[in-house]
Parts: C-alpha cells; sequence; structure tokens
C-alpha cells in the first residue's frame, strides 16, 4: 500500500478537543440533530442498497478511473458545491471541511516530517465529488456516511442498524453470518467495502502511484468505518497490518469529526498560495 513510518509503534496521542461551541458528546447525534430527517433518509438508503452485488458493479464501473482527469484543485472547486447529506454536525460544503480538518491537524502536528499527515486531512474526502452533476452523479447513499463490510452479518455497532434487515443480502445464508464470504482474520484488505468515497479515492491514490505512506492510505480507505476505529466492531475480520494502522486512524477521526465548525471560514486562496 506504501511506505511505513518507522516510529508507527510510538505515536503520540494528542487530547480530543473541539474547535466550535459544541461539546464532544454533541457530535455524531443521531437522535435529533438540526440535519436528523435529511441524515436518516440518507442511511436508510445506504443500509438496503449496499449489497455485495452494488459493491462489485460501483468496482468495475467507477474505481476503473476512465471517467475524466483533473487537477486538484479543480476536484476542490467541484467539492464547494458538494453538502454531505449524512451528516448530523454541519451543513458546510466539503472544501470547508477539508480545509478545516488539514489545519487542525497542521496546529497539533507541527514539523516536516508529519507533512503527509496534514495533507491526508486536507485529501481525505476528496471523493466525495462522485454526487456532482460534473461527475458520476451517484446519490448520496452511495458516497457518504458511515462503512461497513458487505458479505457478511451487519454490525448492530454500526449506525441506524434496523434499516439493514431490508438489505437482500441480510435474507442471503451466503452473506448473513458472522464470517460470511471472509475467512476469520483475513484482513481488510480482502473484504469488500460498502461502496463509497473512502474506497474511490484510495483507488484513485494508489492507481496513480500516490507515494503517501501506508499510515495515510488506511486513513483514507477506512476513515468511516466508524464501526471498527470508533466501536470495536468487525475486528473478526482485521489481522495484524489492520491493527497496527488502527491508531492512526482513530488520531485522524478526532481531527475529522471535532474541527467541524461553521464558525471558522478559512481562506480557501490563502491555503493555495
Amino acid at each position: 500500500m506504501g511506505k511505513i513510518i518507522k516510529d508507527n509503534a510510538t505515536i503520540e496521542v494528542h487530547a480530543i478537543k473541539t474547535n466550535s461551541s459544541k461539546e464532544v458528546e454533541q457530535f455524531r447525534n443521531y437522535t435529533n440533530s438540526e440535519y436528523h430527517e435529511r441524515v436518516k433518509d440518507t442511511y436508510r438508503e445506504n443500509h438496503i442498497n449496499q449489497t455485495v452485488e452494488f459493491v462489485e458493479k460501483m468496482e468495475r464501473e467507477v474505481c476503473s478511473l476512465r471517467k475524466t482527469k483533473m487537477s486538484l484543485w479543480e476536484a476542490l472547486d467541484v467539492l464547494d458545491e458538494v453538502v454531505d447529506e449524512s451528516d448530523p454536525d454541519t451543513n458546510m460544503v466539503q472544501t470547508m471541511h477539508l480545509l478545516q480538518t488539514g489545519e487542525a491537524i497542521r496546529k497539533d502536528w507541527p514539523g516536516e516530517e508529519y507533512d503527509w499527515f496534514h495533507l491526508t486531512g486536507f485529501l481525505h474526502d476528496v471523493g466525495k465529488l462522485l454526487v456532482h452533476k460534473k461527475f458520476y452523479s451517484l446519490p448520496q447513499w452511495a458516497v457518504v456516511g458511515d462503512t461497513f463490510p458487505v458479505g457478511c452479518k451487519f454490525s448492530k455497532k454500526n449506525v441506524f442498524p434496523e434499516f439493514a434487515e431490508e438489505n437482500p443480502d441480510s435474507h442471503n445464508a451466503l452473506y448473513n453470518s458472522k464470517y460470511g464470504m471472509y475467512p476469520p482474520n483475513c484482513g481488510l484488505d480482502n473484504v469488500k467495502m460498502s461502496f463509497g468515497h473512502d474506497e474511490y479515492f484510495y483507488q484513485v491514490c494508489v492507481q496513480n502511484g500516490c507515494k503517501l505512506p501506508i499510515q495515510a492510505l488506511y486513513i483514507i480507505r477506512y476513515h468511516s468505518f466508524y464501526g471498527w476505529h470508533h466501536r470495536g466492531a468487525y475486528n473478526h475480520l482485521t489481522n495484524e497490518q489492520d491493527r497496527e494502522n488502527l491508531k492512526w486512524v482513530k488520531e485522524f477521526q478526532k481531527y475529522d469529526l471535532y474541527s467541524k465548525d461553521d464558525g471558522n471560514v478559512i481562506d480557501a486562496k490563502s491555503v493555495k498560495l
């Protein structure tokens, strides 16, 4: 996947803090947030439609990367018109979210040796451009929201687990057991995740020879896998490499989540310069 950072085993963990007026406990409110109905509807469609068949179709049609070519800043211009309808915390456009995440990491992790971490914060959600009419025009449920393994039993530690009962794979004996179609501890590299912006942009990185380290690629690929990194689900599918890189995904998650602040507007032009 990429080069390994030698001090990975001794990562310095920073305390959780927010950059907004909300307390930590107020984030990821899937009960009665300001955007609750929008979020609930997005997850309903996601959990019903994210099947093994659908994921394999997206792998063929989208992850082949045959649609177009664009620069990073052209992609960010597209993201300036994208709002994540699965997010209960904010209604900001995704370009601002990327700027806030990257800047929050840069402040806590100064120094050139962590440039890759700053850049990962700035890039991690670029794949959400899949929803835009200038690109694939995919429905939000196929791009945003928490991800989870398909082809095995859906964990109740995922958000809105009740909607998974309507997914046809939940009634398929090949896919509805604990391990489903996977051997124990096969490693996440061998697991098909529900399709979304994580997997898409991971494929963009690896298919274009990206030089980001393995820790960055784990963050890009699994930052939305909250059932795993936030709630400890699906550990029976992970291997040693997954467990080693989990610490970086968990560290990143704090900045991805708690940097959201509708009142903190960052000037994209000044960052670009």
